[in-house]
């Protein structure tokens, strides 16, 4: 789905929003004027590890989320503060975050076999 929105600065109408979020990003919502992904996890220790990842990406990318976190959850927000609204910047952290969090190098060939196949080693539910 091409758009024709460029600029990292511009925001998005909703309809637009919803449409890309239906199409690129499945489990993504349009909450409140933010696009918004809650991650499962297994318990605090696992929350704390998705939390301090996303924290990283958002650091590394100066754009950052607004993050709520309890106990087996995660939730993360984005829009652009300064632009008022969801931009680029926005789909293109989504995206980043997706693909750190929801890495299963098990599934990948090379020398990571990713977590053994045991509940004491989950932390964080895939889709």
């Amino acid at each position: 789905m091409a758009s024709r929105i460029q600029n990292s600065k511009e925001v998005y109408p909703e309809k637009e929003i919803q449409l890309r979020l239906k199409h690129q990003f499945p489990h993504w919502s349009l909450e409140d004027g933010s696009i918004c992904r809650t991650y499962k996890t297994g318990d605090w220790r696992a929350t704390l590890m998705l939390v301090n990842a996303v924290g990283h990406i958002a650091e590394a990318a100066f754009h950052h989320p607004d993050i709520e976190l309890s106990y087996a959850s995660l939730k993360v927000k984005l829009k652009t503060h300064s632009a008022k609204g969801v931009t680029n910047k926005d789909f293109e952290l989504a995206k980043k975050i997706e693909e750190i969090v929801l890495w299963r190098p098990g599934e990948e060939t090379g020398a990571l076999s990713g977590l053994p196949d045991d509940p004491r080693y989950r932390y964080v539910e895939y889709d």
